[in-house]
């Protein structure tokens, strides 16, 4: 026998494919966190359209997907479809676990940042920086004062034929102006310094008398004089500020702009807090969320298998078998359930041969009985003709042509007995005719037509393009017999409908004989045994009828059901194989 293998589905979510995704994520997340926390502290600013376009693309992908897998989810549920409302459990217990898991974690942090966030209010940067700025202003002045002093008490000239250099004057140097020997250019050289090397320039920064602009990194914490002599010569005096005074006010400088980035981040908390959540911390819980349902999926899909496999057990089909990979209890679970499979589909072929033994001894039984009912009837009309010979000869006449006629009959009967149990019971080879439908209706039609003139025939919807695999002698045997059921069903008036559709079930395609009537229809009690062999309710049936066109139909590879209502009508399908490119073969 062979054996139809259910083959598992898989998601196009699955669970191996997802992990490695998520272990993606995760490291770009990390990486884009990196980036986005040293571009935010620089500038202390929400990060801009473009890269909030950029960054929120993964998120709105994996919410996409997420909202058509719970789509899907719902849909299930709403049609109950197996498996539905154990996956909407699970779903529903891992969502606890992270509720569980990530309430605490979510108020530690809410309460670490509003923490934060109310300690940077409670700085007061702008005062801090402009005490600072104040200060370096406050200490640049004094110099430039004390500067400003010692110019005016001291005679330079003194000092540099003295080569004596007033206290905080780091240099003095001297310049001359020469002309070149074609007198196009005049450039200045050095004819005089004293002081400290670090703070002689190659050339005068002015020719004016007075202080010069200061100008970096030549005058790095220097302030310089120019001083113009009687022999035209310029003097450069440069007055020390003192070791890293620059550098100590770039700093501040630095840390003024630190503050105000400071500002820029507490004003711009709540939107960087809902960016970092959105960008960094949603697409984890999505990605969390679609393993999670992969992963239900996975695990009920074999147990939404075993269900189906039940019911088709249940509805007594034995010819399949689960295939599976897993090697856990689930993957034993199912073997376990295709041995029992195998098991039951045994003992139910040992039960058949059981109950055809039971319903052969039946119908022998049931056979006996139907011929000794008129053989009853056959034996007192031979004993009555025998007696009238033996007693008045002469007299024989008057019941020799009852008795005849009697016995006669009850032959005829004995012998339509016979011919019907003969085709029940011998073996019947299908047959590989194929048959237009609707020519067989018609010949049915029209021959019970004539003779029941309050019936009403419509076989409008018999269609011409229909060939089926049997012989045109069998379906019409099919459809007389359900015919005069019909019309008994009628007492000989009312509406009969054949109709034939085309169907798929598993992959074949059937042609559907529908065969209704208006007549008084089946009690409950009767329909149970109505394909049982010498089971009727006419006072003259045999009750091989339906089971004889039952035999024809299933050794057809077809079927035969009915729907019945009292006091409405009876309607009975027959479906039988379609063949679709062939010729009609009218046996």
């Amino acid at each position: 026998m062979n054996r139809i293998k259910i083959r598992p589905e898989y998601s196009v979510l699955n669970v191996r494919i997802l992990i490695p995704i998520y272990t993606l994520l995760c490291v770009l997340t990390f990486l884009f966190s990196k980036s986005f926390y040293v571009d935010t502290l620089q500038n202390g600013k929400v990060p801009d359209t473009l890269h909030l376009f950029v960054f929120f693309t993964i998120p709105i992908a994996l919410m996409v997907v997420l909202g058509y897998s719970f789509f899907q989810l719902v849909i299930d549920f709403i049609f109950k479809r197996p498996g539905s409302r154990f996956n909407v459990r699970l779903l529903g217990y891992f969502a606890v676990i992270v509720i569980f898991t990530l309430s605490p974690v979510v108020l530690m942090t809410s309460t670490a940042l509003g923490e934060i966030v109310r300690f940077w209010h409670n700085l007061d940067t702008a005062a801090a920086a402009r005490s600072a700025n104040s200060f370096a202003a406050d200490n640049y002045a004094m110099h430039f004062e004390r500067f400003e002093n010692i110019i005016k008490q001291t005679d330079f000239s003194r000092a540099q034929e003295q080569n004596r250099l007033p206290n905080d004057i780091a240099s003095i140097q001297v310049f001359v102006l020469n002309a070149s020997e074609d007198g196009a250019a005049r450039t200045w050289t050095e004819s005089f310094f004293s002081g400290n090397e670090k703070f002689k320039l190659p050339s005068p920064p002015s020719a004016e008398t007075g202080f010069t602009e200061r100008e970096m990194p030549r005058d790095t914490d220097t302030i310089r004089y120019m001083q113009k002599t009687p022999q035209n010569q310029l003097r450069v005096i440069s007055y020390n500020l003192g070791s890293n005074f620059d550098a100590g006010r770039g700093a501040l400088e630095n840390q003024a702009d630190q503050f105000e980035i400071v500002n820029e981040l507490r004003k711009n908390m709540r939107p960087l807090l809902v960016y970092y959540y959105v960008v960094f911390f949603l697409p984890i819980i999505l990605m969390t969320a679609l393993i999670a349902i992969s992963f239900t999926r996975r695990i009920t899909r074999p147990i939404v298998e075993l269900t189906s496999a039940t019911q088709r057990v249940a509805e007594g089909d034995f010819s399949f078998q689960i295939l599976t990979r897993r090697d856990d209890e689930l993957g034993i679970l199912i073997r376990s359930f295709n041995s029992m499979i195998q098991d039951l589909e045994k003992s139910r072929e040992a039960l058949v041969r059981s109950e055809k033994i039971s319903i052969w001894q039946n119908m022998a039984q049931q056979l006996a009985h139907e011929i000794k009912n008129p053989l009853t009837p056959i034996k007192l009309s031979a004993e009555r003709v025998l007696r009238r010979w033996r007693n008045k000869p002469e007299e024989i006449g008057e019941i020799i042509e009852s008795s005849m006629l009697a016995i006669i009959q009850e032959t005829e009967g004995l012998s339509t007995l016979l011919n019907e149990f003969r085709t029940l019971s011998k073996p019947m080879e299908p047959s590989n005719s194929i048959t237009n439908i609707r020519s067989p209706v018609e010949e049915v039609i029209n021959s019970y037509s004539s003779s029941y003139s309050k019936v009403m025939f419509d076989i409008e919807h018999v269609q011409n393009n229909i060939n089926i695999k049997i012989d045109k002698h069998r379906i019409s045997q099919i459809l007389a017999n359900l015919v005069i059921n019909a019309i008994d069903s009628m007492d000989g008036k009312g509406l009969i409908e054949i109709r034939t559709d085309l169907v798929k079930k598993r992959e074949v395609c059937y042609c559907r004989i529908t065969v209704k009537d208006s007549g008084k229809g089946i009690s409950p009690e009767d329909a149970q045994n109505i394909f049982t062999p010498y089971f009727t309710t006419k006072e003259s049936g045999t009750g091989l009828g339906l089971p004889i066109i039952e035999r024809i139909v299933t050794d057809h590879g077809g079927a035969i059901w009915f729907d019945s209502s009292p006091g409405i009508g009876s309607t009975f399908y027959i479906d039988l194989p379609f063949e679709s490119n062939m010729e009609e073969n009218n046996a």
